[in-house]
């Protein structure tokens, strides 16, 4: 096996589906298996089509547990090397043959906007992401690109396991835990040591217009497709900011 794709699930039953149709439309290699680690979701996940998909469950009703969840898909996963994503972005088929091709260690993403319509269509339409939410003003002052984020990579398995993926004792500090910023930490660690680099080829991953990537709002989710676990905490900088600046009460 290549490749195999983990995605937490959390109560985001629409983009699941749609996230499935993406892949059905799309096609996936013989080489490459779905990991959805389904994180506690109520109901719980159900798939029954074509795709080499897995429904592995964690169980785990503390919130903010996609940590342990990701570790828990790479210890089912069969492929030499893992691509780890959030269900709220959106992987094409040139990313996928690309980081099942890739002999290296590490691969980053830039990053788009985009969604996924109903029937499970890739759109990057400004029809489409106005019709999400997403403020056409953005367009002329900064296009689709957003910066890239560090827990949506690629990387061989081993190398993986060999960093002790996230920390799992972190999960019970609230939002936001620290564990992307963590392994983050002890990979680029690894790297100043020579031990391991990164790809230079970055392909592109997309992204839904959510949160604070589009605004103010750090739980923005107009049409309800995500988990309700709200960001809306003074843990969270972005939220402390937005009120000092007076954008939140």
């Amino acid at each position: 096996m290549k490749l195999s794709i983990i995605i937490p699930v959390l109560d985001s039953h629409e983009v699941f589906k749609r996230q499935c149709l993406h892949f059905e439309r799309m096609g996936i290699p013989d080489d490459t298996e779905i990991i959805i680690v389904d994180d506690d979701s109520d109901p719980p996940l159900e798939y029954r089509g074509p795709l080499p998909l897995t429904i592995v469950p964690t169980h785990e009703p503390r919130p903010w547990t996609w940590a342990l969840a990701r570790n828990k898909g790479a210890r089912a996963a069969q492929g030499r090397v893992l691509l780890m994503f959030d269900l709220d972005h959106i992987v094409c088929r040139d990313l996928i043959d690309f980081v099942r091709g890739f002999d290296g260690e590490k691969v980053q993403f830039k990053r788009e906007f985009a969604v996924l319509l109903e029937d499970g269509t890739f759109s990057q339409g400004v029809p489409d992401l106005v019709d999400y939410g997403w403020p056409i003003g953005r367009l002329e002052k900064k296009g689709l690109r957003i910066p890239p984020h560090p827990n949506m990579f690629a990387m061989r398995a081993d190398i993986f396991r060999a960093l002790g993926g996230y920390r799992e004792d972190m999960v019970d500090r609230g939002y936001p835990q620290g564990e992307d910023s963590d392994f983050k930490r002890r990979w680029h660690n690894s790297v100043v040591a020579g031990q391991w680099q990164v790809s230079t080829h970055r392909p592109t991953i997309y992204t839904f217009p959510t949160g604070k990537l589009v605004g103010h709002d750090v739980d923005f989710d107009p049409k309800g497709l995500f988990h309700k676990l709200s960001r809306a905490v003074d843990s969270n900088h972005f939220f402390r900011r937005y009120k000092r600046e007076g954008l939140v009460k």
